[in-house]
């Protein structure tokens, strides 16, 4: 997680930063107990998001970390995926990427090489950018 992430949070245990928004969305997104969907985010909003998504359609967040949208962040979305492979309370995964890097094509050849087994849910935002006519602020 680099300088621009927003933090992480591991229900019932901990949050780092504004990981999880205000008090009043760590308890609608129900952040106080811990479900078994591990998620890594590019975006720090959207991985609050994120936590409203899951708490509302899986039995919850396990653990969500946002590595910030640094060109070179301090961990990266393999660091974080492989901790959620070899944790069996993690049943599922999310990654959230963003255009403008590659780390994304890394985890995609860890499920290829069977590295990851776990079902993993993926999406990179942004992959519209080339159809707007101006500089995408992202």
């Amino acid at each position: 997680s680099g300088p621009a992430t927003v933090g992480g949070v591991k229900p019932g245990c901990f949050r780092i930063g504004n990981a999880g928004g205000r008090l009043d969305n760590v308890v609608s997104s129900k952040l106080f107990r811990r479900g078994s969907v591990a998620y890594v985010s590019r975006s720090g909003g959207l991985a609050n998001e994120l936590n409203n998504i899951l708490s509302r359609v899986t039995d919850g967040v396990n653990e969500g970390i946002a590595i910030g949208g640094d060109r070179f962040p301090c961990t990266d979305f393999m660091d974080h995926m492989l901790r959620y492979e070899a944790d069996p309370s993690i049943q599922m995964m999310v990654l959230l990427g963003e255009v403008g890097g590659t780390l994304e094509y890394d985890v995609c050849e860890a499920i290829k090489a069977g590295t990851i087994t776990k079902p993993v849910v993926a999406w990179c935002t942004g992959t519209v950018a080339k159809f707007f006519p101006y500089d995408v602020q992202f």
